[in-house]
């Protein structure tokens, strides 16, 4: 994974129920070739699905580096154990409806929608930004 020629798969694709899982393997494999680019790994919506896993930063890029997806959504099964639906729904929920949570981050996110396209005020979470950011939506 290089990203800075390709873009993560999006933060709304799942593995294992969970979304945000695909785009983190993809970072953490970038992050390990020195190719992220200007991406950030880990950003706080990697963190809350590495927490999830209770795995740590380096420890799941360097197993996404030597593992194809299967492998790893193998390892994370494991890991999960007696997770419920209702616990990864939770986490999912986080994700996708995690908005601006200051007055400088929410300026922050206002200044990238508006650079993009100003007339897209449905945009409101992290999420949507980055799917429009990447030219998803």
């Amino acid at each position: 994974m290089n990203s800075t020629q390709v873009f993560p798969r999006s933060p709304k694709e799942t593995m294992l129920g969970m979304v945000f899982l695909p785009r983190t393997i993809d970072k953490a494999r970038a992050f390990r070739k020195k190719a992220l680019g200007e991406y950030i790994y880990p950003c706080p919506l990697d963190k809350m699905v590495l927490n999830f896993f209770q795995v740590q930063p380096e420890v799941f890029a360097e197993k996404s580096e030597k593992s194809t997806d299967l492998e790893i959504e193998a390892w994370l099964k494991e890991k999960i154990g007696p997770k419920k639906k209702e616990q990864i729904d939770f986490i999912n929920r986080q994700i996708l409806e995690r908005k601006p949570d200051s007055e400088d981050r929410m300026e922050y996110f206002l200044e990238i929608r508006n650079k993009i396209d100003p007339s897209r005020t449905d945009i409101s979470t992290w999420v949507e930004l980055i799917d429009l950011e990447e030219g998803r939506v």
